[in-house]
């Protein structure tokens, strides 16, 4: 909750209140029995938000550039892995891993999805279902951040059914050897102009859906930034056309061989969204309490009005039941008991609580909620893209609603 300070009086001027200031928001409790090994990543997540991207960050949301020295610096601090196993790094549990990508996304939306896109889903890929000889030469350098990677999945006429996709992967033998054409178009890939590898799905001779481990330099590998987005502009998602790419045989994932497998990835990461949106949730009510405070109208603070109150109250509550849904979920998911329908309820209910208590603080800040000094335009816009990525809520609905009754309503 807010702070203690001495009472604004009527007439005097507006202080100048910290909008990036971390507030004690856990009411319930919930972090405050946490391991101390869960929680280093928490706070070193939260130190490089505050020493490295505040500074910085409003500027490369506003040029739309992608800040891969920021992206480099995350391997460096190992908050990339977004907890998956990697040889000679220390253990990341999922809830160290939830802990710090909410720290992350209390700063801002991108620089999360830079550890989604690394770690959650092109890391996580090859860990789950990589050859020994593809994660000895990966897993490390991903996690480093000395090479960027993503994960190409949608396409432009497949998103909430991707499991439709249409880009093909024909086996072929020839005088070059052994291996795998390439042709479609993937959409929406982050990191996928800006990286050295991306893992491409692509249905086999055999009709099912298989990954390949691709070089963003192959012949035919043409990818161009997405430009005019309104969300997530410090970091860049790509239309990429594979036209007759060739891959070697051992570029394949030994261990994606249908949709099941890719679904495997997703549903592991769909918590990471989760938190992602109570991070961002976390920040603009944090930026809503400082601003109500400083704020001066009618004689004296927005904060000493009852409806203001009453709406500060309500956001908190919201975010103290997301904290405990997640830390709950959080926790089936390291017992191995996290189911999809589970996960689903999580993300659903995470997006669209950040969305509400985003619009109650850009209302709290009246037209200076736009300007992104204050912090609330930012993530208002960025928590619009976490609402529709990984699968969209209606998707979550029928996902839920078919654990609910027994029947699917997909179509």
């Amino acid at each position: 909750m807010a702070t203690s300070r001495e009472p604004i009086m009527p007439g005097t001027a507006e202080p100048e209140y910290d909008l990036w200031e971390p507030l004690d928001v856990d009411v319930a409790g919930v972090f405050r029995r946490l391991s101390v090994e869960d929680l280093a990543y928490r706070d070193r997540a939260r130190e490089f938000v505050q020493r490295e991207v505040r500074p910085v960050i409003d500027g490369y949301w506003e040029r739309a550039e992608y800040p891969l020295d920021l992206a480099g610096r995350l391997g460096e601090l190992d908050l990339l892995r977004d907890g998956v196993d990697v040889p000679g790094f220390p253990e990341q549990s999922p809830l160290a891993a939830g802990l710090a990508t909410m720290e992350l996304s209390r700063g801002d939306g991108s620089i999360a999805t830079i550890v989604a896109v690394q770690g959650g889903l092109a890391l996580r890929s090859i860990a789950m279902c990589g050859s020994e000889a593809q994660r000895e030469r990966w897993l490390e350098p991903l996690a480093r951040g000395t090479e960027l990677g993503a994960f190409a999945l949608t396409e432009p006429t497949h998103g909430s059914d991707a499991v439709s996709l249409e880009t093909r992967a024909r086996s072929v033998s020839d005088a070059d050897g052994e291996g795998y054409v390439i042709d479609g178009h993937k959409k929406w890939i982050g990191s996928g102009n800006v990286g050295r590898i991306s893992v491409v799905w692509a249905r086999g001779d055999d009709g099912k859906v298989q990954g390949f481990i691709v070089p963003q330099d192959a012949p035919g590998y043409r990818a161009t930034t997405i430009e005019g987005k309104l969300s997530l502009r410090a970091i860049w998602q790509a239309h990429i056309e594979l036209d007759g790419v060739r891959v070697a045989a051992d570029a394949k994932l030994p261990g994606a061989n249908s949709f099941a497998d890719t679904a495997r990835v997703l549903q592991a990461t769909r918590l990471g969204v989760a938190w992602s949106a109570l991070g961002q949730a976390t920040a603009v009510y944090e930026s809503a309490v400082h601003y109500a405070r400083q704020r001066i109208q009618f004689g004296r603070p927005l904060a000493a009005s009852q409806i203001v109150q009453s709406r500060l109250a309500e956001m908190l509550s919201k975010l103290t039941s997301l904290q405990t849904l997640l830390v709950q979920l959080t926790g089936a998911e390291a017992a191995g008991e996290l189911t999809g329908p589970g996960a689903a309820l999580g993300k659903y209910t995470a997006t669209r609580t950040a969305r509400e208590l985003a619009a109650n603080a850009r209302d709290l800040l009246g037209g200076n909620g736009i300007l992104l000094e204050h912090r609330v335009a930012r993530h208002f816009a960025d928590i619009e893209a976490l609402h529709t990525y990984e699968g969209t809520e209606t998707v979550q609905a029928l996902i839920i609603g078919r654990e609910i009754t027994g029947l699917s309503a997909f179509a």
